[in-house]
């Protein structure tokens, strides 16, 4: 009846394409015992043959276990399993069942509660083993139970919670979750877990990918067709009109996707696609029955996985749904204004509580009072664990858990400062064989596959099992998985790192490099799978030629998933492999294109200076080869970083540079690429909208029957960026018309090609034409849309325009509060990304909305600094709008100014006129319209309210004929 025995035997039947004398053999052989099994039924009695070195016995089993056995054998129809109470109550947690209800056995007085096995259970956590030996008694946490009971009874009702679990390592944040999930409370809830390594960060989805194994049922060894199966099956039985986000849970679970839809998709669609279909999957999931989603060790999340909670954080209030995570204290996060979402700060046990468990541990010997005074003060469940653990194995203890006594005077004792110490030492204890297994372990990773530590083990087959029953009994290590391939996990992850730590630097290298082998041998037809980890392995085990091989394959694969911190983390390592290479062209060659590659990892981060370091490495790299295709390359890259900095000389020189070696080449698509930098450098940069204008078209007439996708190296699509971009310059020419024109087929075009991040560009100057022009309904609703698919790809330079446009468009409606967070926003991140050009055009927005929500005071330093720069660094553009903002307030200040606002409109004028900029140039004459009424000189003031009125007339700018007609009347 031994718990370990009857979870082999339920998977021993789950598992029939192997036989229970086999598995027999193995349980025994684990235990150093090996024996030749042979059973067969007689006349529904078991009979076991046995049979060993110096052994030969049978064994016939009688009574009534085997009389019930054989009478459910008798109940069971072909492919069925059935259990009776006894042996669930000890699988339970292992499987899945389905009661049969209570049924009359012959021979017995009482019915019989009987259960069919359905399936084997998810991968079971440590505390899920650790459980299966036998837990400390769980004390002193009433009060954190209690919130979260009053979160899940929230949650119950519809409206979500966010409960976050923080406290320092071995304190029992895993405990409390374990106790809590385990209780009672959750009768009725699907509960899916997860967890985070402190290596799997290079990893993007390693969470989400477990917990949607769990809940999919998927094992390590089955088929691509299995796991689709299985997938879809469980997908379509919840909701048929879940089949379209199937392809994100096949390519999460690195099954090929046949979808040709989804392989059109750009990496930033998949990205958002696969956020949304595991949110999706939840919400739905939700609806039928509350679910408890379990997120553990937030600390060494990856990027994505983050993404994913902080989008499903946002949908909580209205989902029946409970958030529970748990992390140290140095992780941050930016939940903490939800009002749906509460913190629990563990501390170490109280003095009462400590003293409970300690009684637990030790039992009530009165020789004990001097070793609990000294171990209470800790408080640290786990370090009180360990330390007990200590004195046991050196005999400073004596007797079984809660009924040890001391052997030796309590001042002889030396209990040491940190649970670090206390793991070393006890590592140090070990037997040679099993010390060195454990490390091995170690190397591996907190969890350990069976078939990874046989194959990298420098011990037997049977050396090895012994070793991990020695390592089971000392609660280093538990198994956590049977089914499909065993699997080990250390009791806590100070155990593991403590153990790695222990390992000398050659042996550590030797061991990650046999793990690199043993990986492709144990799964040659799934490599894509396990790519992170053999990047990680090979690294470390210094195989430079593949770790530069799994590098790049692990990068690609996190920006296919728009994962692009661990896609440039991945790149990084890659470029560090490279370092170990021979000089030569090839190896010259990746150096440049992997500095391609972490550019587009970084650039939708903003992070325009890491890029540039990496570009001017190229650069000399490019030249030496003499090769001109990665020289236009690199020379337009390096345009747009220098445009961000404000080297505005500089990337006009670097994007004329590319364009010149593209046109030499005679190369279209690097023609227009070079064009697409060259353009920006005019109209985001120098104010040059007219320049801007004529490279945008010859762009839009290059690009005329070519296919619609082709991007050329860029961010987005070419047919959509540069008829986007060439209608931004001619709203600002004033060219409405001809600009609308333009805009309407930029949307026409990202729609068909469904490209996000293209279709946010056109949403955007679709807004910012309008908002030009005085289309105010037109403008906010192009710039809502723009704006919400740029946070769905995640795009800061995008988000930042969107805001600052979208801010500005509400303060013109009136909606001044619901104005200013936005344009506060786009100047803050502006001035902590360190983009000091930039600054004019977000500074004088921000004021713009101040002098309108009538705080015209703190809109005089933001366009006086506005000026300031735009002067400094050549952008006339910016300065324009920045002089004819000061204006403005000079005009609103009280007292007027009078002089101060003639002059900044009149050099705004000037700035604006030599431009072409004429909507500008209007509104500089309807603001010296303005101050001329209010100075009473009327004869200039009806001249330039004159010349105002038919300039917004000519342009079609209705909104602000308005304000000019209502200033005419005033005048009259």
């Amino acid at each position: 009846a031994h718990e370990d025995h009857a979870v082999r035997a339920c998977y021993a039947a789950l598992r029939m394409q192997e036989s229970v004398a086999q598995y027999a053999e193995g349980v025994f052989r684990s235990h150093g015992v090996p024996l030749q099994i042979r059973v067969g039924l007689n006349s529904g009695e078991v009979v076991v043959r046995a049979i060993g070195s110096d052994l030969h016995m049978d064994y016939t089993a009688v009574g009534q276990t085997t009389h019930l056995a054989a009478r459910m054998e008798q109940m069971a129809t072909p492919g069925m399993i059935l259990l009776a109470p006894a042996t669930l109550q000890l699988a339970e947690g292992y499987v899945q069942v389905a009661a049969r209800g209570p049924v009359a056995v012959k021979g017995l007085p009482d019915p019989v509660e009987i259960y069919a096995l359905t399936g084997a259970s998810a991968s079971r956590t440590r505390l899920h083993a650790a459980a299966a030996r036998g837990l400390t008694r769980f004390v002193g946490r009433d009060a954190e139970i209690e919130q979260i009971r009053r979160a899940l009874a929230l949650a119950q009702d519809g409206r979500g919670q966010l409960v976050a679990i923080v406290g320092e390592p071995g304190v029992g944040k895993s405990r409390l979750v374990y106790e809590f999930t385990h209780s009672h409370r959750t009768q009725g809830w699907l509960i899916l877990e997860a967890g985070s390594v402190s290596y799997g960060k290079a990893t993007s989805y390693l969470p989400v990918i477990d917990l949607l194994k769990a809940y999919f049922k998927v094992h390590d060894r089955e088929t691509h067709r299995e796991i689709r199966e299985k997938v879809t099956g469980k997908l379509l039985t919840l909701d048929r009109t879940l089949e379209p986000i199937l392809p994100a849970f096949l390519a999460l679970l690195d099954v090929p996707v046949d979808d040709a839809r989804w392989q059109a998709l750009d990496p930033a669609q998949r990205r958002q696609r696969t956020l949304d279909a595991v949110k999706h999957l939840l919400l739905r999931e939700s609806q039928g029955q509350p679910v408890l989603v379990v997120f553990e060790d937030l600390h060494w999340i990856d990027a994505e996985t983050q993404a994913l909670l902080d989008s499903l954080v946002e949908s909580l209030p209205t989902a029946r749904l409970l958030l529970l995570v748990n992390y140290r204290p140095e992780y941050q996060h930016g939940w903490g204004r939800k009002t749906y979402y509460s913190q629990l700060r563990l501390d170490a046990l109280p003095p009462e509580s400590a003293g409970e468990l300690l009684s637990a541990l030790l039992g009530d010997d009165p020789t004990l009072g001097p070793l609990k005074r000294l171990l209470v003060r800790r408080g640290n469940p786990f370090f009180v664990e360990e330390s007990i653990r200590t004195l046991v194995e050196t005999q400073a203890l004596t007797g079984e858990r809660g009924a040890y006594r001391l052997t030796r005077p309590i001042q002889a004792i030396e209990v040491p400062a940190t649970v670090q110490v206390i793991l070393a030492a006890r590592i140090d204890r070990l037997p040679a064989g099993d010390k060195q297994l454990l490390q091995t372990a170690s190397v591996i990773g907190k969890d350990v596959p069976l078939v990874l530590l046989h194959a990298v083990a420098e011990a037997a087959e049977d050396a090895v099992h012994r070793g991990l029953t020695h390592l089971q009994a000392a609660e280093f290590l538990y198994e956590t998985r049977l089914f499909p391939d065993p699997e080990y996990t250390f009791k806590h992850a100070l155990t593991h790192e403590v153990t790695y730590g222990t390992l000398l630097q050659d042996r550590r290298k030797a061991q990650h490099a046999r793990i690199v082998g043993a990986i492709e041998r144990s799964y040659p037809d799934r490599l894509t799978e396990h790519v992170e980890w053999l990047a990680h392995h090979a690294l470390r085990g210094e195989m430079w030629e593949k770790a530069l091989r799994y590098c790049r394959q692990a990068g690609a694969k996190a920006l296919e998933r728009s994962a692009c911190r661990e896609a440039a983390a991945a790149f990084e390592q890659a470029l560090a492999a490279l370092q170990h290479f021979p000089d030569g062209r090839e190896a010259r060659e990746q150096a440049i294109d992997l500095r391609f590659d972490l550019r587009n990892a970084l650039y939708p981060l903003g992070e325009s200076r890491q890029i540039l370091e990496h570009l001017r490495q190229a650069v000399p790299v490019a030249e030496a080869l003499d090769d001109h295709r990665r020289l236009v390359q690199v020379a337009g890259y390096m345009a747009a970083c220098l445009r961000e900095l404000g080297d505005l000389d500089g990337a006009l020189v670097s994007a004329q540079r590319a364009l010149a070696i593209a046109t030499a080449l005679e190369d279209v698509g690097l023609q227009i690429a070079a064009n697409a930098y060259l353009g920006d450098v005019y109209l985001l940069a120098l104010s040059d909208y007219r320049r801007g204008a004529e490279v945008f078209r010859r762009n839009v007439e290059a690009l005329h029957g070519m296919p619609l996708r082709q991007r050329f190296g860029t961010a987005s699509i070419q047919s959509v960026y540069s008829r986007a971009h060439l209608a931004w310059c001619l709203a600002e020419l004033g060219a409405f018309a001809e600009g609308r024109a333009c805009l309407e087929d930029a949307l026409r075009l990202a729609e068909t090609v469904d490209h996000p991040y293209s279709l946010a560009v056109a949403c955007f100057a679709d807004g910012h034409l309008a908002l030009c022009q005085g289309s105010l309904p037109q403008a906010l609703r192009a710039l809502e849309r723009g704006l919400a698919l740029s946070e769905a790809v995640n795009f800061t330079l995008m988000i930042r325009l969107c805001n600052a446009r979208l801010g500005e468009a509400y303060a013109l409606c009136g909606r001044v509060p619901e104005a200013l967070p936005l344009l506060e926003q786009a100047l803050e991140q502006t001035i902590a990304m360190g983009l000091t050009t930039l600054y004019p055009p977000y500074a004088v927005r921000l004021a713009e909305g101040y002098v309108l929500a009538g705080r015209v005071a703190e809109a005089m330093p933001l366009g006086q600094r506005a000026n300031e720069v735009a002067r400094a660094h050549k952008l006339p553009g910016h300065q324009a709008y920045a002089l004819r903002l000061l204006g403005e307030i000079a005009v609103n200040g009280e007292p007027l100014d009078a002089r101060q606002a003639e002059a900044h409109y009149r050099q705004a004028l000037a700035l604006a006129d030599e431009l072409g900029m004429r909507p500008l140039v209007a509104h500089c004459h309807l603001g010296l319209g303005k101050l001329y009424r209010r100075t009473g000189t009327h004869e200039q003031a009806q001249e330039h309210l004159n010349t105002a009125t038919t300039m917004y007339r000519e342009m079609g700018m209705r909104f602000w004929l308005e304000q000019t007609e209502k200033e005419m009347a005033e005048l009259r």
